[in-house]
């Protein structure tokens, strides 16, 4: 039987790595995946470290495109067509490659951009030269020369650094999956297309105003979003949709100036005590909103209940670990309580911010609220509730600081201001694309993989998803410590190994 010589570069820049083969029928059909995975993991670990090595804030454009050029020749290589879209910031990177006219497509999406950084809260020099880490035994992260991937590599090892989890890891998962791929002479069982969002952590100003432009080019029949962390217990993770964000700011007035505890106190009223009663109408002891119709449309069935029940929890070690007596009941278990929008107080502020205190009555007090959405609420519809309520309590509502004229006219004046939100995103976890996916990872790991059917926050691009109109997932891979838009981020060695096989999965699952 003839022997076939294959040779396989993984791109490294400084460090390129060639990796050869020499199989014959019989060898190659012998060797798995994860042997594959094993062989290369050393490279892949070096293609990461690359990677993250590139200073990634839009606020530098030239390093910014040194990332996206960085992607765009690693897909090259790979046969992919690749083009830089003109936005009104950055432009976006889009590979895409058809394997079959006849397949479906896959539209997966990456950011490529990180989090600002305080480099003096970091435990480390740079958080743009990536360094290895292992525990000690007094449970401190002490950094490790990186000639120890030489030697057996160890799944609890680190690589701490900016962008490190959020959300290079993911690229480089997916990009040794589709290399590896590659090695063996396969291809995906679908047509790929793929982008690189430049701002998601800015809000993806950019990708949105694309929407209209490009759309065609966006267009697949699924829609696969590779970002954000896997359950807590490191299990491959499929999540179903996210909550959608509006905020609110309420203002209460006293005096139209601060005035003097003790020449007006007893006298001139406190806003911030009405603004607390305001407050305290909205929620009972138990955290539930008690604000008319807050939480109508959302019904969960028993399936659903199911669903929710199968995700693994442990309400003791996590109200542990927040530091908490119990938990709100809004739901009986903390994947319930995502299902029911929410009402957050995040900052309670009056007039006088400077240091030290005064013995002053404020002028104003203001309460800056947050909204989580389900898909069963909208963002204009809750922030109408919220403002209906307010009334009730008796108020005048506004949208600007009062005139002298209204001060006289009403008793109780509130100015309440809204945004215009992002609303949530669900894919039914039963549907057509939700049963695949979820076939998919069973089918690599031999077992069913954690089902979220709404992850708590929310990705900027629920927007790209409402207008795409495409059945959409999130595929988490990274670890849930891992410390991301915080100092000391951070990938867990086995999230990378384990989010190749995910990758690898997904690749080999005929859609």
């Amino acid at each position: 039987m003839k022997t076939i010589h294959q040779c396989q570069t993984l791109g490294l820049k400084n460090a390129t790595i060639v990796i050869c083969f020499f199989f014959s029928g019989l060898v190659f059909g012998a060797t798995t995946d994860k042997q594959l995975v094993d062989e290369n993991f050393k490279a892949t670990i070096l293609l990461h470290k690359e990677f993250v090595s590139i200073p990634n804030l839009p606020a530098n454009p030239e390093m910014m495109m040194k990332n996206i050029y960085w992607a765009q020749n690693q897909y090259s290589e790979l046969g992919f067509q690749t083009s830089l879209l003109t936005t009104d910031s950055l432009p976006l990177l889009l590979a895409e490659k058809q394997f079959n006219p006849d397949y479906k497509t896959i539209l997966f999406y990456f950011h490529i951009d990180g989090q600002p950084v305080n480099e003096h809260a970091w435990e480390q020099e740079n958080p743009f030269i990536p360094e290895l880490k292992e525990k000690d035994s007094d449970g401190n992260w002490t950094r490790i020369d990186w000639q120890k991937l030489n030697e057996t590599i160890n799944d609890e090892w680190r690589i701490f650094g900016r962008a490190a989890a959020d959300d290079k890891a993911p690229i480089t998962m997916f990009l040794t999956a589709l290399k590896i791929l590659k090695m063996k002479g396969e291809e995906p069982k679908f047509n790929v297309k793929v982008i690189f969002d430049p701002e998601e952590e800015y809000g993806s100003s950019g990708l949105k105003s694309t929407l209209n432009q490009y759309k065609e080019r966006y267009q697949a029949d699924y829609f696969i979003v590779m970002d954000g962390p896997a359950h807590s217990s490191n299990k491959p993770t499929v999540t179903f949709g996210c909550r959608g964000i509006v905020a609110a700011n309420i203002t209460t007035f006293g005096a139209k100036l601060p005035q003097h505890s003790g020449h007006y106190g007893n006298y001139s009223p406190n806003p911030v005590f009405s603004l607390a009663n305001i407050l305290a109408s909205m929620k009972d002891s138990n955290g539930r909103v008690l604000i008319k119709d807050y939480y109508q449309g959302v019904e969960l069935s028993a399936e659903t209940l199911k669903l929710l029940n199968a995700v693994p929890f442990d309400a003791n070690e996590i109200n542990t670990a927040l530091g908490i007596h119990a938990a709100e009941k809004v739901g009986t278990n903390y994947q319930e309580s995502l299902q029911y929008p929410s009402l957050n107080v995040r900052q309670i502020g009056t007039s006088w911010t400077g240091e030290g205190l005064k013995t002053v009555i404020p002028e104003y007090a203001t309460a800056h609220l947050d909204v989580r959405l389900v898909p069963e609420t909208k963002a204009s519809e809750q922030l109408e509730k919220i403002k209906k309520h307010i009334e009730e309590q008796g108020y005048y509502v506004i949208d600007s600081d009062p005139t002298d004229a209204q001060r006289k006219q009403y008793p109780k004046i509130v100015k309440f201001n809204g945004s215009q939100g992002t609303n949530a995103f669900r894919t039914d976890p039963d549907s057509d694309f939700g049963t695949k996916v979820r076939a998919s990872i069973a089918k690599g790991f031999n077992e069913e993989p954690v089902v979220i059917r709404m992850m708590g926050g929310t990705v900027p691009i629920v927007p790209v998803i409402n207008i795409l109109g495409i059945p959409t997932v999130i595929i988490p891979m990274v670890n849930m410590d891992n410390s991301q838009h915080n100092p000391n981020e951070n990938i867990r060695i086995g999230n990378i190994k384990q989010g190749i096989h995910t990758s690898l999965s997904l690749l080999m699952y005929e859609f």
